[in-house]
C-alpha cells in the first residue's frame, strides 16, 4: 500500500519561506515520478513541481524561479523548497506518486497520471 504522510505547511509573510516534507511509504524513487500540486479556494487544482526517477525536474512558470523540488532516497523523503513566497501562492498543497514518468509538465498538469496523494497542508502568505 503506497501512503504519503505530509508536513510543514503554516504561515508566513510575503518573502519569506517555507519547505514542505512527503514521507513516503511503499514507494521507490528509483521507479516513481513525484509531485507537488496546489489548490486555492474556488479555484482548480494545478501542478507546482514535479521530479522523475532519473531526477530531471520540472515547474510551473508561476515558481519557476523561487521553487525547488527535490528527494532523499535514504529518508524516504520528498521535499518543496518554497522561497520569496507570495499572497498568490496561498493553497493547500499536495505531493503525489505515480509509477515511471508522468509525460505531461506542470504547465499541463493532468490528474489522471496521478493516482496517489498526500492529505494536503495548508500554507498561507500574507502582505
Amino acid at each position: 500500500q503506497v501512503q504519503l504522510v505530509q508536513s510543514g505547511g503554516g504561515s508566513v509573510q510575503a518573502g519569506g519561506s517555507l519547505r514542505l516534507s512527503c514521507a513516503t511509504f511503499g514507494v521507490s524513487y528509483i521507479s516513481y515520478s513525484m509531485g507537488w500540486f496546489r489548490q486555492a479556494p474556488g479555484k482548480e487544482r494545478e501542478g507546482v513541481a514535479g521530479i522523475r526517477p532519473d531526477g530531471s525536474t520540472d515547474y510551473a512558470d508561476s515558481v519557476k524561479a523561487r521553487f525547488a523540488i527535490s528527494k532523499d532516497n535514504a529518508k524516504n523523503t520528498l521535499y518543496l523548497q518554497m522561497n520569496d513566497l507570495k499572497p498568490e501562492d496561498t493553497a493547500m498543497y499536495y505531493c503525489a506518486a505515480t509509477y515511471h514518468y508522468y509525460t505531461r509538465t506542470m504547465n499541463n498538469y493532468d490528474p489522471t497520471q496521478w493516482p496517489y496523494w498526500g492529505q494536503g497542508t495548508q500554507v498561507t502568505v500574507s502582505s
